[in-house]
């Protein structure tokens, strides 16, 4: 695996030479790739603590996301890469995973870049990452990466992401508060491995344009998902990450049991940070 301190270096280095937004702007077609290997013990238990996986022989389905992220990051501070990494923000994810995975499954995984796309706030990209058994495609994400910027000129703004609805859908029902602390940040960045600055100190978040840190997307959908009965059975993830949760907050948890939410506040004046919905297979099936 590439090193994520000189990744997040070299992205910090070439961030501020970097122009989002450039019509000429392209994605260059590089591949970054790892060879097959087991998830470490020790990091695998410090997600799973974080994010409250209880499944001791389930690999978490958000599990590849964060192993293939030092491959992400080493895409993303490459000097052909157009955006700068430094306070990119994950925009929505979805996940297939063709089969349930397990710690002792060595994962052979490629990152690459597909789609430059307008939007409302600046630039996304579309990032691609696949995880492979003995070369058989066992699991696969596609996820957007907001670069913030004031729109371009003649640009014509997109909606983020495939079929994003225009507003989060009914309120779902409320299933548990949840208190999140200052830490969370710097406690899921340390299990994950992503220490993008927005997530950190209140200091280093307000250098991207946020009153304080914010709360990693990817946390709020894993911990969402391990309150299901059998996440290890998760088939199909689609999540939007729709306004940040700052750091210490409140947030509800809400769930129909397919369908999930991430909101503070009630009624018509909620504030909905995350939307989602997660379908399984069943245990004969998977």
């Amino acid at each position: 695996m590439p090193s994520l301190l000189l990744s997040l270096a070299r992205g910090a280095a070439t961030s501020p030479f970097k122009r989002p937004g450039r019509p000429d702007a392209a994605l260059p077609p590089d591949r970054a790739t790892a060879p097959a290997a087991r998830p470490a013990a020790g990091p695998l238990a410090a997600y799973r603590r974080i994010c409250g996986f209880t499944e001791p022989d389930a690999l978490p389905v958000t599990y590849p996301h964060v192993l293939a992220f030092p491959l992400a990051m080493r895409l993303m501070t490459r000097h052909r890469f157009p955006l700068p990494v430094t306070g990119l923000v994950h925009t929505w994810i979805e996940i297939t995973a063709h089969r349930p995975l397990h710690p002792t499954d060595a994962l052979e995984l490629t990152v690459y870049a597909t789609e430059l796309t307008p939007h409302r706030r600046g630039t996304e990209v579309t990032v691609v990452t696949e995880a492979r058994l003995s070369g058989e495609l066992v699991w696969e994400s596609r996820s957007g990466y907001l670069s913030r910027h004031a729109p371009r000129t003649g640009t014509a703004p997109a909606t983020p992401g495939p079929a994003l609805p225009a507003t989060p859908g009914p309120a779902l029902p409320a299933v548990a508060e949840w208190q999140l602390p200052a830490d969370l940040g710097r406690r899921y960045g340390a299990a994950s491995g992503d220490r993008n600055p927005i997530h950190l100190y209140p200091v280093t978040a307000r250098l991207f344009g946020f009153p304080r840190a914010i709360a990693h997307g990817m946390w709020t959908v894993a911990h969402c998902l391990a309150q299901t009965p059998r996440p290890h059975l998760i088939h199909t993830l689609r999540a939007d990450f729709r306004a940040p949760v700052l750091l210490p907050g409140t947030v509800t948890y809400a769930s129909d049991g397919t369908g999930f939410q991430l909101r503070d506040g009630t009624g018509d004046a909620a504030r909905v940070h995350l939307t989602g919905t997660a379908a399984a297979v069943s245990e004969e099936t998977g």
